[in-house]
């Protein structure tokens, strides 16, 4: 196993939270690539209280029992989707929620997605990220290794880049230490 495959991808939902910082997605709309830096992440396992799949397989949590690597959409309170990818084990319900990302290149496709938003404001949350790429539940399930949105691994992050917090909006599990983000970066959903 190498860090640059998918691979890593089936390791604990913790060290994977970290090791996607920096990565890329790549979400190809029409004729356009958009390319963005993942810069902030809260991971799910199915022993968590707060994840989706600590009750088990349902039919709506199938997709967090593996693959890993594929997406797992889910719309939140009646109007925002929040994207996913799907780590560990084969079986094992556990899945990185992408909670922000910078976007790398040009963002008149993400501001247009966003309806007139700029700047940070494009991409600095789970629900503006996932509008900004025009990610929905058409796209849960999907393979991450092939188009419209790609995973690219990067190299991974130094541990004195990583800032470790708890997650934001829970109710359960609220005070465990699994929200990951890159310490500097003006992309960050809350500081």
């Amino acid at each position: 196993m190498t860090d640059t495959t998918f691979s890593i991808l089936e390791q604990p939902a913790d060290y994977v939270a970290q090791r996607l910082l920096g990565c890329y997605l790549e979400r190809s709309i029409g004729d356009e690539t958009i390319v963005v830096k993942i810069a902030e992440t809260e991971s799910y396992d199915q022993a968590d209280a707060a994840s989706h799949s600590f009750k088990g397989r349902t039919p709506r949590t199938d997709v967090m029992f593996g693959p890993a690597g594929n997406l797992y959409i889910y719309f939140t309170y009646g109007m925002h989707y929040c994207c996913n990818i799907v780590v560990g084990k084969d079986g094992e319900g556990a899945a990185v929620l992408l909670r922000a990302a910078e976007p790398l290149g040009d963002t008149s496709i993400l501001s247009l997605n966003r309806k007139g938003r700029d700047g940070i404001e494009l991409t600095n949350g789970p629900a503006k990220l996932c509008q900004a790429l025009q990610i929905d539940k058409t796209l849960s399930g999907h393979d991450l290794s092939s188009p419209p949105l790609r995973l690219r691994m990067q190299p991974a992050l130094d541990a004195c880049a990583i800032t470790t917090t708890t997650r934001i909006g829970l109710t359960k599990e609220k005070d465990r230490l699994r929200r990951f983000y890159i310490t500097d970066n003006a992309y960050v959903s809350k500081k």
